[in-house]
C-alpha cells in the first residue's frame, strides 16, 4: 500500500525533533454547496530540527515513531517559485518587435 503524502504549513517547531503541520483541505458543504476549508494538525518527525514555523513542507506517513508521531518530513515546498521572468520578457519583446516591422505596418 502506498504511503500518503500531504502538504501543509508548519505551525509549531517548539519540541525537539518534532514539528506540527497544519494541512488544509477544501470540502463542499453538503446542504449549502459552499466550499469551506477544513484543517487538521499532524505531528511530524524532524530529526535535524531544520524546519521553522511558517514554512510549507511535505510530510509522509510512516510507522509510529511515538504516541502522536506517525509522519515524517520529506522536504520544503518552494511556494515562492515563479517561472523564469527573463524568458517571458524576451518572448514579449520578440512579439512586440515582430508587430512593429514595416511589413506588419503596411498590411
Amino acid at each position: 500500500m502506498p504511503k500518503r503524502v500531504l502538504t501543509g504549513t508548519v505551525v509549531s517547531d517548539k519540541t525537539d525533533k518534532t514539528i506540527v503541520v497544519r494541512v488544509e483541505r477544501r470540502v463542499k458543504h453538503p446542504l449549502y454547496a459552499k466550499i469551506i476549508k477544513r484543517s487538521k494538525k499532524y505531528h511530524a518527525h524532524d530529526a535535524e530540527n531544520a524546519f521553522k514555523e511558517g514554512e510549507t513542507v511535505r510530510i509522509e506517513e510512516t510507522a509510529p515513531i511515538s504516541k502522536l508521531k506517525t509522519w515524517r518530513v520529506l522536504d520544503r515546498v518552494d511556494t515562492h517559485a515563479t517561472p523564469d521572468k527573463g524568458a517571458s520578457k524576451a518572448k514579449g519583446k520578440a512579439k512586440k518587435a515582430e508587430a512593429e516591422t514595416p511589413e506588419a505596418v503596411e498590411a
